[in-house]
């Protein structure tokens, strides 16, 4: 099966997915596949009763929501893309870009081997993630980002939090945790980083989510 027919495959079944969980589907799910990630790109997403909770300023109840919901779909995602794709994925990440109605599904591909994306601007890149981190929290360990595709930069951060977001977490403020570090992240990312235009493009989206247990982050930059 050839890579197109592969991600329209993944693409209708994300849909479906996401139409049986929240009873409305998306406009479009557009599925990127590469050697250490899978990204899904869902546009105009959004339900009657999730909008009228953003109509009320209620963002959190809003996460809440489909934070509950994706937890029991994304386990299933995770084995149709290994028993019918026969791609095994192991953290799987996921944001909401509420002023769009839009989305993004990133799911790290089970590897042993060290893929380098050695891209132009590269440690730039690193740079500007890097300090923005040492703001928010604290700098990674370790940072990592390749290209999916021209329009879609991925990047890895592991080992970035802090002693005091770890006793959040442990204490059950996760949800709240996630939010605020969300705005504050964002935030700073398109106010203080020129990464859009260091490498020539026009940004259109930051998605940012962590596992927690893990110590990992991932932000996906999308660009026209």
């Amino acid at each position: 099966m050839s890579t197109t027919e592969l991600t329209s495959q993944l693409s209708s079944f994300t849909g479906r997915l996401l139409r049986e969980r929240f009873g409305k589907g998306p406009e479009s799910v557009h599925a990127s596949i590469g050697k250490q990630c899978i990204a899904l790109h869902i546009r105009n997403f959004i339900g009657p009763v999730e909008r009228f909770l953003l109509n009320k300023e209620e963002e959190q109840a809003f996460r809440y929501t489909r934070e509950l919901l994706m937890k029991s779909l994304l386990p299933e995602l995770a084995v149709y893309l290994k028993d019918t794709m026969a791609i095994e994925v192991g953290e799987l990440f996921y944001d909401w870009g509420i002023h769009n109605a839009s989305g993004m599904i990133v799911a790290l591909i089970k590897n042993d081997a060290v893929i380098i994306d050695d891209y132009a601007g590269r440690q730039e890149v690193h740079a500007q993630i890097n300090e923005v981190s040492r703001k928010v929290q604290k700098e990674p360990v370790h940072t990592d980002s390749w290209w999916l595709g021209p329009r879609i930069l991925i990047i890895k951060r592991e080992g970035i939090l802090i002693p005091l977001e770890k006793e959040l977490i442990g204490l059950g403020y996760e949800n709240t945790l996630k939010t605020t570090k969300r705005k504050m992240e964002k935030r700073y990312l398109e106010d203080t980083t020129t990464i859009a235009p260091m490498l020539a493009k026009e940004l259109s989206d930051i998605y940012v989510d962590w596992d927690f247990d893990k110590d990992t982050s991932v932000i996906a930059y999308t660009f026209q």
